[in-house]
């Protein structure tokens, strides 16, 4: 679970062992004293950076490209940006290849294009152009949860805890045969990432599979689970 969550009301600062969370004020003092108690018992179940995220076994569950292997394979043409935008890119690589989310590749024959996208902050959004490899892939049918029953199970109930998954997408590994055709040209190098990147095709659907098997005990009971998105009830 993600350890910055940013709440709509007004919210308190609090901080255990240096890792600072935010609480919201309008819950009664004994309500808030025990979601700090609960927090302090569990700090190793938020993600309080990409560094804490240990990932899942690929065996229990990795994403896999499926496609023809008469497909025609692309490779696009390099597209050119200004200094600030190359800055961006350097920068937003090197944080991947920290993480270790992405690592070289040379003779790759998918190879996909960057593309900065501005966030409502200001700042640039680095993504991977996988048009192609988007139209080169199956679509899977694994049925996703309908959003009004899992409203429904949730009326009546007086407490709802939410919890959003910190770049949940990548704690999925890829099948190694797969990591090649999620190839992009950086500035100096190609890379291929190791882990699910958002924009592959059927990566929701690859997550709500998770979600369905880690919390295959309590969903329906006192879980609810859309792709990254749950609640507790």
């Amino acid at each position: 679970m993600r350890g910055d969550l940013e709440l709509a009301g007004e919210v308190q600062e609090r901080e255990i062992g240096g890792k600072k969370f935010k609480l919201d004020t309008s819950l009664c003092k004994e309500l808030q004293d025990k979601i700090v108690v609960a927090i302090s018992k569990h700090m190793n179940a938020f993600a309080w950076s990409s560094t804490d995220m240990p990932g899942r076994d690929p065996y229990f569950l990795c994403h896999r490209l499926t496609m023809d292997e008469k497909v025609t394979l692309v490779v696009q043409r390099r597209r050119k940006f200004n200094e600030d935008k190359s800055l961006v890119i350097r920068e937003e690589t090197q944080k991947l290849l920290k993480v270790d989310h992405i690592r070289e590749i040379q003779y790759s024959e998918w190879v996909a294009n960057v593309v900065l996208v501005k966030k409502a902050n200001g700042k640039w959004r680095m993504c991977v152009n996988f048009t192609d490899l988007y139209k080169a892939c199956p679509m899977d049918s694994y049925p996703l949860s309908k959003i009004d029953s899992l409203v429904d199970s949730a009326s009546g109930c007086q407490l709802l805890s939410f919890l959003d998954a910190f770049s949940g997408y990548n704690q999925i590994r890829m099948h190694p045969r797969d990591t090649s055709k999620t190839t992009f040209m950086a500035e100096f190098a190609s890379y291929c990432y190791k882990v699910m990147p958002f924009g592959l095709k059927n990566v929701g659907s690859t997550y709500q599979r998770l979600m369905d098997r880690i919390l295959a005990p309590m969903l329906g009971k006192n879980v609810q689970a859309y792709i990254d998105n749950m609640v507790v009830t």
